[in-house]
């Protein structure tokens, strides 16, 4: 019994004086639980509504203001011309838009009912169906509130369209996420892993002293990992297209533009975390899990940045996979042209650029 007391004194002393072992044992459980806490949530909080009300009577205004106070809709713009509404939602700053009837008072006092339209981004289904039905029951509530003070019997019908997704199919939204998810997994493990492996063979060293510039050397193990990524591109296309029934309504050059850009940022991504890592085991957690959970939690894959709390929200900034996804929803399901998603491909840009240049200055270091 003493000497089993004894191991495990033993144990204990070699956890705490590995501090960084014991950081992990203590302090990755808290903040799991405080990211995926906050971060994982099915509500939707402070959407952002348009509302084009040809009427400007009092009970529109009423309902514009029982909008603004709930805490689920934040009332962003107000619409003057019925063509505009397409337009906001292109732009990808509204959710919603809330369409009232001409003469909605009138209608509403003397003919005992008047009727307003929800057009929601369908884009994301599961979205889309959470605002729905929060708007309903922003309505059931002022219809209720009338009926026990005025005790005038009214009714106000509701009518819902599914703007990009009538159908309200869910590969409409996965589709484009599952790729950007596949793509900068494939990209960074399979990158990191390649570099790692020769630095861990040591043959690295006598790859570098061939008559090849180190930034040739690189360049060419990533280029196979290019290839291979461009004809998952291609396949996992060819499969939403005509077994899924995605379409690709806008340019299919700017999607594939898109795609090899982004292919450049995860293999410069992996490039970069082959400098940190000495083994092929810690590249494959880093790379494969360290990676998997922020791109599920906050690209928009999963839950919709809105519902993400502002103070985890900046996170979802500084993932590629974030920008990738909302470019090629933009292209296949909204049929956008190039002004809509310019932002989303710069930010992109500029990842590549700054992630390969990081790389390949920590790559001359590590190998000096």
């Amino acid at each position: 019994m003493r000497q089993f007391i004894s191991f495990v004194q033993k144990e204990f002393r070699q956890i705490f004086r590995d501090k960084r072992t014991f950081f992990i044992l203590l302090a990755i459980p808290i903040v799991q639980v405080l990211v995926l806490g906050y971060a994982i949530t099915t509500e939707v909080h402070n959407a952002r509504i348009a509302v084009f009300d040809p009427s400007k009577d009092v009970e529109t205004q009423r309902i514009k203001e029982r909008f603004q106070a709930s805490e689920y809709f934040t009332v962003a713009e107000e619409l003057t011309e019925p063509d505009q509404i397409n337009d906001v939602f292109k732009s990808g700053d509204i959710n919603m838009v809330l369409v009232f009837s001409e003469h909605f008072a009138r209608n509403l006092v003397h003919g005992g009912d008047a009727a307003i339209q929800l057009i929601v981004d369908g884009t994301d289904p599961n979205q889309a169906s959470l605002l729905t039905g929060y708007a309903q029951g922003v309505l059931a509530s002022y219809q209720l509130e009338h009926l026990e003070n005025l005790h005038v019997p009214f009714q106000i019908g509701t009518e819902t369209r599914m703007l990009y997704n009538p159908q309200s199919k869910s590969a409409y939204n996965f589709v484009p996420g599952v790729l950007g998810l596949v793509l900068i997994l494939i990209c960074a493990m399979m990158t990191s892993i390649a570099i790692v492996r020769e630095k861990e063979m040591g043959t690295m060293e006598i790859l570098l002293a061939s008559p090849l510039k180190p930034i040739h050397i690189i360049l060419a193990k990533m280029a196979p990992y290019f290839a291979i990524s461009a004809m998952n591109v291609t396949t996992v296309l060819l499969l939403a297209t005509f077994l899924m029934g995605v379409p690709i309504r806008g340019s299919l050059c700017w999607l594939i533009i898109a795609s090899a850009l982004f292919v450049v940022v995860a293999l410069s991504l992996g490039l970069l975390i082959s400098t940190l890592v000495d083994t092929q085991m810690n590249a494959m957690l880093v790379s494969g899990m360290g990676l998997m959970l922020p791109i599920l939690l906050f690209s928009g894959l999963l839950f919709p940045i809105e519902s993400i709390p502002d103070g985890l929200r900046w996170i979802s900034n500084f993932i590629p996979a974030r920008w990738y996804i909302d470019i090629a929803r933009k292209i296949m399901i909204e049929g956008v042209g190039f002004a809509y998603f310019a932002k989303d491909l710069a930010i992109l840009t500029l990842m590549a650029v700054v992630l390969l240049a990081t790389a390949m200055r920590n790559f001359k270091i590590r190998l000096a």
